[in-house]
């Protein structure tokens, strides 16, 4: 059934759908693509800037009296901890945007991950705080986690429910982008700082400064966020009575073959991102020698890669389907596992970028269709709770475990194995996708 946009009144008045210019709520379309993307690329930059962070600086601030392969395990831990704070997060603001709204929800969600963010530029290393320094910092990745739970679920939501009749791919790709856009300028600020200040300034105070310019951009991310609508479907299950009283329990009790393969589906793009950023970062630079400008550059060329393959296949998805464009992306990662570490071996940096670009190509291909496809995959009453959980089990399997297991591999087996370890996530995630159904021509409003 095809897609109409306006509420209850307007379609009792009219059987023509809304103009795509023009949103049900009158307002302008390109005003809730900014919003959507803008609180996805504040979000990831405070996200990353702390991968970033744990690659290069964690270790040795938080962790001092460790090995050097235990400091780096142990800073990637804290790393983790996000990752599983998320589906706590996907529940906890899935229940209140599924009852509530998504846009109140989502302030709320940006409020959580810039402050807990900012915390962590002001907390004191273990040098002055001794054990209480690791401690907090691991309360405070948890609350980033926790926030950042609420918020790609929202966002996707914010663009799929506002989206015109047969555009809710290329309205999806806007949130979608935030995290290519988050990790360049999460990168940027890094390799700004790493070109101005020497290595002992780096490491005593300038690496705090990222944390600190999370504040400057989510006053602005609630600026735009405020000035949007709630979404036309949610408003329509409202005056409809379709609420739910608890939306994770009807999530597990009525969609669980949903959200087990929609996480499934997940878990290959994540495992691509998070080994080709944060870990081939640590590795570049601890275990190739690789300068740290050099490999941050290679990163920040890479992630132009993830942002064409994410547009390119989230708009693509509208003609040729949600689940072909993300089965085309498996099939390649699976292939081009083996290959990305042989590249970064080499040491030479345009190899180098092929094989970072390369990954986070496909990982793009991967992810663009999912901001439709996985709020397509459950009803409107459900949508933020089982949308934001399927997608935030994905990174528990995918994200959080990746570096952790990446750096044990290269320190029991070499390099090759971790090729190997990315090819079997891919094929993982094909077979959660060939057990998933297109969605693009299923209804958002009434379903």
């Amino acid at each position: 059934m095809p897609h109409r946009h306006g509420t209850p009144d307007q379609r009792a008045d009219s059987a023509l759908p809304v103009p795509p210019e023009q949103p049900s709520d009158g307002g302008p379309l390109r005003r809730v693509a900014v919003a959507s993307f803008i609180g996805t690329a504040i979000e990831f930059y405070d996200f990353y800037i702390y991968g970033t962070a744990a690659a290069l600086v964690i270790d040795e601030a938080f962790f001092p009296n460790l090995s050097p392969v235990n400091a780096v395990l142990a800073s990637f831990s804290t790393y983790a901890v996000a990752f599983l704070a998320r589906p706590l997060g996907s529940v906890l603001f899935g229940h209140f945007g599924d009852r509530l709204g998504r846009k109140s929800v989502l302030v709320v969600s940006l409020l959580l991950m810039g402050l807990s963010t900012a915390a962590v530029g002001l907390l004191p290393t273990y040098g002055t705080w001794g054990a209480w320094a690791p401690a907090l910092l691991v309360l405070l990745r948890f609350l980033q986690g926790l926030g950042l739970g609420g918020e790609w679920g929202g966002a996707a939501l914010l663009a799929v429910e506002h989206a015109p009749d047969g555009h809710r791919g290329r309205y999806a790709a806007f949130p979608q982008l935030g995290p290519s856009v988050g990790f360049f300028a999460a990168t940027g600020v890094f390799l700004l700082l790493s070109t101005q200040v020497s290595d002992a300034t780096f490491q005593g105070w300038a690496w705090r400064v990222p944390f600190l310019l999370s504040l400057v951009l989510v006053a602005v991310g609630l600026f735009v966020r405020l000035q949007i609508s709630e979404t036309p479907a949610f408003r329509k299950a409202t005056a409809d009575h379709r609420a739910v009283r608890a939306p994770f329990a009807e999530v597990v009790r009525v969609h669980p073959r949903a959200l087990l393969l929609g996480s499934g589906a997940m878990i290959v793009a994540y495992g691509l991102f998070y080994t080709a950023t944060t870990y081939c970062l640590s590795y570049g630079t601890k275990t190739l020698g690789i300068g740290r400008t050099p490999m941050l550059l290679a990163s920040m060329a890479a992630v132009v890669f993830l942002a064409a393959g994410t547009w390119a296949a989230a708009t693509r998805s509208d003609r040729l389907g949600r689940r072909p464009m993300a089965l085309y992306g498996t099939v390649a990662a699976a292939v081009w596992g083996p290959l990305l570490f042989p590249l970064l071996d080499t040491g030479d940096l345009p190899l180098i970028v092929l094989g970072l670009g390369g990954a986070l190509f496909l990982m793009g291909v991967i992810y663009g269709p999912m901001g439709a496809f996985l709020p397509e995959l459950f009803p409107v009453r459900l949508r933020y709770s089982g949308a934001g959980l399927a997608y935030s089990l994905g990174g528990v399997a995918g994200g959080a475990v990746a570096p952790l297991v990446a750096t044990r591999l290269q320190a029991a087996f070499g390099s090759a194995s971790v090729g190997w370890y990315v090819s079997l996530m891919a094929v993982l995630s094909l077979v959660c996708l060939l057990l998933l159904p297109e969605t693009r021509e299923r209804e958002v409003t009434t379903s």
